[in-house]
């Protein structure tokens, strides 16, 4: 199990600036749950408030804070490495901050508002100090803008410090509020129930945390009449928003993102990133079968490839890594995009730059089909069943159920579009005749050229292909293996959702909402607290949209899209391999997944499945997308 340290440090009073009510409070509370339910080592608690206890040390270390302290203590204790990869060191911070000359300062009790520089402390410095502890993660946890009566903005929180995971109590241009009631900050008020979460509901890793901070102290504030704060995070580099903070509280679902987000390294060439990143899996998941295997197998890729042949990088966390590069090592291009996430009121509170892997394929007269690198890992498919009742209780809609039991499914690694197949990808197979499959090996020969609804328009050869049934689709996939000479087909239903949700555990890729915004359906109406948006009451050409995190477009509305399994009514029985589930099923109905322009907000849930009848070919809004690569029949 990981070790955690953790430092606590609370200022209420000040030589020249106006005292704290509460600030020495949220500390002592951070450092008596750290001491019991955290589990931390307690050899690594240090507290410094006013009146907290020296340091046992030769000689002891005093407790009682100026800026040359902390300093001298930080420099001190971190020269050398004390703590291991895989362990986590917090650093909680309770008092007034500053912002000079684009840096983010704690302020120390004998600290001058007049030459900040030289008198505070820098969050710069306090990071560059704490990652020589050796520690995989350094957690900061900054409520740093306080006053007399409140939190006070004094504009902390623009900085993004490298290989560090911040929470901020608050956005630069908010006051963070302490409440009398409570006899806390709101802040950590919200932080220390997140933590005490249990089950399900747990806050175990970053991105959880994250999310319930951003709803607690909201509520909380808007309880006892206080102005609206919002905590935010900064994870630097992006792939730490995944990472489990709470081993001892995670459960299976904590630990499918941090498992994505390792397998995406392995499969891009980070070995070392990969392996990390595996390791820590097993900390929160011990005996995990997967995480053995691919660990040993990152060991045998290590020590095939030749020193000769490696190229060294020094990665977004100082380490350097082993990552040959895709075009020399897979042939496969690399292309970058910006994945986007929103709150509950479909407010945009995240952007990320992010990389995946593709090849494109040619399919004549300048038109190509991109396909995106998809690895392979473990998700749960479907909804839980206290989310089900409540969609159900909501919506007055009994197909929710539909979505049950959410199950455990391990997906191989695969290709998928980057986009639905749009019309001009459509005319460019469906006119060619010469790739006819025989009757025998297909149902359906003769492909419509134009058979979209919204045709005839500058911008339709972007628009995807509608108006085409299951028959269709799969004719369109036997003549492009045909062409190219590779296996083409219909996602399985299992494929479709790992893809959509792309290591994501919320309704949306996005996070708890979708808007009008980030993706083409029914916007006149909404899923929770966000506004409603525009109903464009047609398709859109594709990409135009935010991405998801493996860079498909569009998985949200636009067009429902075909999956290649028949139809089952719940998933009792489904496969847990990913592969297309054939058996038992209604042989004239298939699913249908994502949503469309024409669809609810609800309808494009990354869980949301109905169906369609194979045959009917003259909705507006029936499209698909195509894979290749893995995957088996049932």
């Amino acid at each position: 199990m990981a070790k955690n340290w953790v430092i606590a440090i609370g200022i209420n009073e000040y030589d020249n600036l106006k005292p704290l009510k509460y600030a020495k409070k949220d500390a002592e509370a951070i450092k008596a749950w750290c001491e019991g339910e955290g589990g931390f080592d307690r050899s690594g608690i240090f507290l410094f408030t006013e009146d907290s206890p020296p340091i046992p040390a030769s000689p002891p270390i005093p407790t009682q804070l100026t800026h040359g302290r902390l300093k001298r203590f930080l420099q001190r204790q971190f020269e050398t490495p004390l703590l291991k990869s895989g362990d986590n060191l917090w650093f909680f911070f309770a008092g007034h901050g500053r912002r000079y000359q684009d840096k983010d300062y704690l302020m120390l009790p004998d600290s001058d508002p007049g030459n900040v520089r030289e008198t505070a402390v820098s969050v710069d410095y306090v990071t560059e100090r704490l990652r020589r502890s050796g520690a995989d993660n350094v957690v900061l946890l900054l409520d740093a803008c306080r006053d007399e009566d409140s939190r006070g903005g004094l504009g902390i929180g623009e900085e993004e410090h490298q290989g560090v995971i911040t929470f901020y109590s608050c956005t630069a241009n908010q006051q963070s509020w302490e409440i009398d009631e409570l006899q806390q900050g709101s802040f950590t008020h919200g932080l220390l129930e997140g933590l005490r979460r249990r089950g399900e509901a747990n806050c175990a890793t970053v991105e959880r945390l994250d999310e319930y901070l951003r709803r607690q102290v909201e509520q909380t504030n808007a309880r006892y009449g206080k102005p609206r704060q919002n905590p935010y995070l900064k994870a630097e580099p992006p792939h730490k928003l995944y990472f489990i903070l709470l081993e001892q509280v995670a459960t299976l679902r904590d630990v499918q993102p941090l498992k994505y987000q390792a397998s995406l390294a392995e499969n891009r060439g980070d070995l070392d990133l990969a392996e990390q990143l595996w390791i820590r899996v097993l900390g929160a998941s011990r005996g995990d079968l997967e995480a053995i295997e691919a660990i040993k197998r990152i060991a045998l890729r290590q020590s095939s490839i030749p020193l000769t042949r490696r190229e060294y990088v020094t990665g977004s966390e100082g380490n350097r890594s082993s990552s040959p590069k895709p075009s020399q090592e897979t042939g496969l291009k690399v292309f970058n995009f910006e994945v986007v996430g929103v709150n509950a009121k479909g407010e945009q509170i995240r952007k990320e730059s992010k990389q995946s892997q593709y090849f494109a394929q040619d399919l004549g007269n300048g038109i190509t089909l991109e396909m995106v690198a998809i690895p392979g890992g473990t998700f749960l498919m479907g909804t839980e069943d206290e989310e089900i009742e409540r969609l159900v209780k909501k919506f007055n809609w009994e197909g929710f159920r539909r979505e049950r039991p959410q199950h455990e499914v391990t997906v191989p690694p695969f290709f998928m579009g980057k986009y639905p197949i749009t019309q001009a990808q459509w005319k460019a197979i469906a006119s060619r005749t010469d790739l006819k499959v025989d009757p025998s090996a297909s149902l359906r020969v003769n492909l419509d050229l134009n058979p979209a609804h919204f045709k005839d328009r500058p911008d339709s050869d972007r628009r995807p292909v509608e108006q085409v049934n299951w028959y269709d689709a799969i004719e369109f996939c036997a003549r492009l293996s045909k062409l190219t000479g590779r296996e083409y087909r219909l996602p399985s239903e299992a494929e479709w959702e790992y893809a959509c949700r792309a290591g994501t555990t919320t309704p949306f890729y996005f996070g708890e909402i979708i808007t009008g915004e980030l993706a083409n359906y029914n916007a006149g109406y909404t899923y929770a607290e966000e506004a409603k948006g525009e109903y464009r009451g047609k398709t859109t050409p594709v990409g135009q949209f935010p991405p998801n995190a493996f860079g498909l477009y569009d998985m949200h509305g636009n067009v429902l899209e075909w999956c290649a399994d028949t139809w089952h009514d719940n998933y009792e029985g489904a496969p847990t391999d990913g592969s297309v589930w054939t058996e038992n099923g209604n042989n004239n109905r298939s699913p249908m997944r994502g949503g469309s322009w024409y669809g609810l907000p609800n309808d494009c849930r990354s869980a949301y499945r109905n169906y369609g009848l194979r045959r009917v070919n003259y909705t507006y809004d029936f499209g698909f997308r195509v894979v290749c690569g893995a995957g088996r029949t049932l």
